[in-house]
């Protein structure tokens, strides 16, 4: 499978179409377990199903252009940083059309990805915590992207940064450390 995968995007970046659709079917399922995982972990309150993530972040990749991906990792983390994308705008949206309401309070434990973000708020609160830490540490910030967003485990996170677990959980507690700083500053 990791080969195939990296047959078709080598030539999705030549250009060929018909891969970059072959490459969205091979990838389909993958897509759908890391979009389950981001909606329906800690019951998150969204109008959007797993389905219409997955759809809606096809479409913003393939309407991104070229899509140049040296291989599987990559092109599973920036459909993390889609995924994400298309979260935030959906809470904003909805935010949008409330106009108002009362901010809830979160709370940091030691399981961030329940706590955190169970309604459109506490969504956008997370991203605008998120785009902090990554400017004080971008590989911190990715992983919490790739594990809040993406659903990635600790062992896929590890693979994706060619990191080790043990640097993952380190990073881990540094950046809950950080988020709950920069959640706390209000």
């Amino acid at each position: 499978m990791n080969e195939r995968m990296t047959q078709l995007l080598s030539r999705t970046r030549e250009g060929d179409r018909a891969a970059r659709d072959a490459l969205f079917e091979a990838a389909y399922k993958d897509l759908r377990r890391l979009a389950h995982a981001r909606l329906y972990v800690g019951g998150r309150n969204t109008v959007l199903d797993t389905t219409s993530l997955v759809h809606e972040s096809y479409l913003r990749l393939t309407q991104a252009g070229e899509l140049t991906f040296e291989d599987r990792r990559a092109f599973f983390g920036y459909a993390s940083q889609v995924m994400r994308s298309v979260i935030v705008d959906s809470a904003r949206a909805r935010l949008s059309e409330r106009r108002g309401g009362d901010v809830q309070k979160l709370t940091l434990s030691t399981d961030l990805a329940q706590d955190l973000g169970q309604d459109e708020e506490g969504i956008l609160q997370v991203h605008e915590a998120l785009q902090a830490l990554e400017r004080a540490d971008s590989r911190a910030g990715q992983m919490v992207e790739m594990r809040y967003f993406g659903g990635y485990s600790d062992k896929e996170i590890a693979e994706t940064l060619d990191i080790t677990e043990r640097t993952v959980h380190r990073d881990w507690e540094k950046a809950r450390m950080l988020l709950r700083v920069i959640l706390h500053q209000d």
